[in-house]
């Protein structure tokens, strides 16, 4: 549900549910003292718990998105250092698969970075994954080759052994990419920051102490539930995963190759 909100959409929902939150506590609260001229602290334990829920809720969901960004960025660097290291292996193979070999590795390259782009599950991240997998079967297809005319060597079998592990990191890197923090922790965390900041606002009206305190509360939180929500937006929210690794690679590929055909 927040993953499909445009990032200034999320943020204006997140903060407005918050602010107002803690806005019709404080208007609660005033009516309540508005109407008692006695102290009144009837709230106090209650609100006490609910802001200790809230922050044991909001210091779990952060550490959920947290874990799934850096596992993102491991991912990234893991199919990059495969790529390369398959990029490397594919200069030493016979032609012309070395040819045509280097060709697809940088074509697959690039469609790495497309569904870097790409926000998962959309037209776009399936049409890329779509010409990957086709790239992906090319490449298989010229390996095999170079195994039935040399099977003895071990240029091709290094090379398909590192093409293989270039596939399954990034099978592994789009699965994350599309791994998210369940919707309903995020509502809970949202629905416990509503109710605590609610009830703050409430008990500190009631006793007649100032909004500030309330509102600022209410801002810090909102803060922290956007910054949660944005960190499992790998792809289209304020803190993104760098695909820097990819690019620097790519680049490296516009260089002549190092090794001569059939080199070892």
């Amino acid at each position: 549900m927040f993953f499909t909100l445009r990032t200034d959409v999320l943020a204006v929902v997140v903060l407005g549910i918050v602010v107002g939150a803690t806005a019709v506590g404080l208007a609660i609260g005033r009516s309540i003292r508005a109407r008692s001229d006695e102290p009144q602290d009837s709230f106090g334990v209650l609100q006490g718990a609910l802001l200790g829920f809230m922050a044991l809720v909001l210091a779990f969901g952060l550490s959920l998105a947290v874990g799934r960004y850096e596992s993102r960025r491991a991912a990234t660097v893991a199919e990059a250092t495969a790529l390369g290291t398959t990029y490397l292996r594919a200069q030493t193979l016979a032609e012309p698969m070395r040819s045509e070999s280097i060709a697809l590795l940088e074509r697959y390259t690039e469609l790495g970075l497309r569904i870097s782009d790409a926000v998962p599950d959309s037209a776009a991240a399936r049409a890329a994954m779509a010409d990957s997998d086709d790239v992906e079967r090319q490449l298989w297809a010229l390996a095999g080759q170079a195994l039935d005319r040399a099977p003895q060597d071990s240029a091709p079998r290094l090379y398909v052994e590192s093409l293989n592990e270039s596939f399954d990191d990034r099978v592994a890197r789009v699965a994350g990419l599309a791994n998210r923090v369940p919707t309903t922790v995020l509502l809970v965390e949202l629905a416990g920051a509503v109710l605590a900041l609610a009830l703050l606002g409430l008990h500190l009206a009631v006793l007649g102490r100032g909004a500030l305190v309330s509102l600022l509360a209410a801002a810090l939180v909102g803060v922290l539930l956007f910054v949660t929500f944005d960190l499992d937006r790998p792809t289209r929210g304020l803190i993104t995963v760098p695909a820097t690794t990819l690019e620097s690679l790519l680049d490296s590929m516009q260089e002549p190759p190092a090794a001569t055909p059939g080199g070892s």
